[in-house]
């Protein structure tokens, strides 16, 4: 099969690869039909998360068709389903209290050593991400397999095209959580940093949570323009000082909740940016933080922190004294998928959500390293892009 494979930083290129095969009575294979690059991707595509080997295949957003299924399976040949980024067995100590993303039987035991040692746990598995996940085959390709398929793959109801569902696997669940994470309460001015994929779902999501007001903070004009669709207002970071602005656009107290949908690699002209940047470039092991610092001065006092941006590493000059001082409440975490999609699904058929505006671009797998550059270097007019193995 044809398969997107990491080769080493900025270095993408679609190979040819052994075609997958049943392991487990609950595995599943599928013919991808869609998948998409996802800004998690970049940080790999950028080699700033550690983990990663020459010749993995990438992608951890996908959907298809299902062509064999193991013994166990709860899928069935022919099913399209839409598959979550997140690998999780359904039994575990945490798949049983939701927390699907913290499983504790998808990431192998010759893999656990590496993430325990650098985050004190074994993380779950994740398709097509750094080894610490697990180092599972992605699905940027022609074919996957599909772990603990009774469990995570969502079937597609006939009449729903790829473009309405593909984004249940990650971002669209993503934006919803961190929204939750939030605790986002009527009449709440949240402020979102990103205006990313996942950062313009968290402020649909806040919006349809109830939120009075929602602050989207960018740069990129065309991104912040989609997040003006939704009733958001928008700080543009290039122009604008974003403190001072938020303490305008709140009466002097702050936003109630901030989201950081931005994480490791974030942009800004302030000194500790720069400094980050020096030291990411030097180590892969160095966020970059400017914006969950900036976030953190900005929520009001007693407010609350949903940090859904991925960090990968180790940061310094935490403000902990702020978040000591005003009492925040900071929530975390990699999606639990599962727990969403049915809701999701829902709302994605009464029309209450609708998510194909997002996509900027579609391109055959074949393409897929040009669909990388342009979505790491011209982000404002490649707001996302899906592939097609056909």
């Amino acid at each position: 099969m044809r398969a997107l494979t990491w080769h080493g930083t900025n270095d993408v290129r679609v190979d040819t690869h052994p075609d997958p095969e049943i392991i487990n009575p609950r595995d599943a294979i599928l013919k991808v039909t869609s998948t998409a690059i996802c800004g998690s991707d970049l940080h790999l595509y950028d080699g700033v998360i550690p983990g990663m080997a020459s010749g993995d295949i990438l992608g951890h957003e996908f959907m298809g068709e299902v062509v064999e299924v193991g013994s166990k399976s709860s899928l069935k040949k022919g099913q399209r389903v839409v598959v979550p980024f997140t690998i999780s067995c359904g039994q575990c100590f945490f798949c049983q209290k939701q927390q699907y993303s913290a499983c504790d039987n998808s990431n192998p035991a010759a893999k656990q050593d590496a993430s325990e040692k650098l985050y004190g746990h074994a993380m779950s598995g994740i398709f097509g991400y750094s080894h610490l996940t697990g180092g599972y085959p992605g699905g940027q390709a022609e074919y996957v397999r599909v772990p603990f398929s009774d469990v995570g793959p969502i079937v597609v109801p006939e009449g729903m095209d790829d473009d309405t569902v593909l984004f249940l696997s990650d971002i669209l669940p993503t934006g919803w959580m961190a929204a939750e994470n939030a605790q986002i309460e009527r009449g709440d001015t949240v402020a979102v940093w990103g205006a990313g994929p996942v950062g313009l779902f968290a402020v649909q999501s806040a919006m349809l949570m109830g939120a009075e007001q929602v602050i989207s903070i960018d740069h990129h004009p065309h991104r912040l323009d989609l997040a003006k669709k939704f009733g958001a207002k928008t700080i543009n970071f290039g122009e604008t000082h974003v403190l001072e602005a938020l303490m305008e656009m709140t009466g002097g107290i702050g936003p109630d909740a901030v989201i950081d949908a931005v994480g490791m690699e974030a942009h800004g002209f302030a000194v500790d940016n720069v400094l980050d940047l020096v030291k990411q470039k030097i180590s892969p092991g160095a966020d970059r933080g400017h914006a969950l610092r900036q976030a953190l001065l900005a929520v009001r006092k007693g407010g609350r922190v949903s940090v859904p941006g991925v960090y990968g590493g180790m940061l310094d000059k935490w403000p902990l004294g702020a978040m000591m001082e005003k009492g925040i409440t900071l929530k975390t975490g990699q999606t639990h998928v599962q727990k969403y999609t049915h809701d999701l699904l829902r709302r994605i058929q009464e029309g209450e959500i609708d998510t194909t505006w997002l996509i900027s671009h579609h391109l055959p797998l074949e393409q897929a390293a040009e669909g990388y550059k342009q979505f790491h270097d011209n982000q404002n007019e490649w707001t996302k892009v899906v592939l097609t193995a056909n």
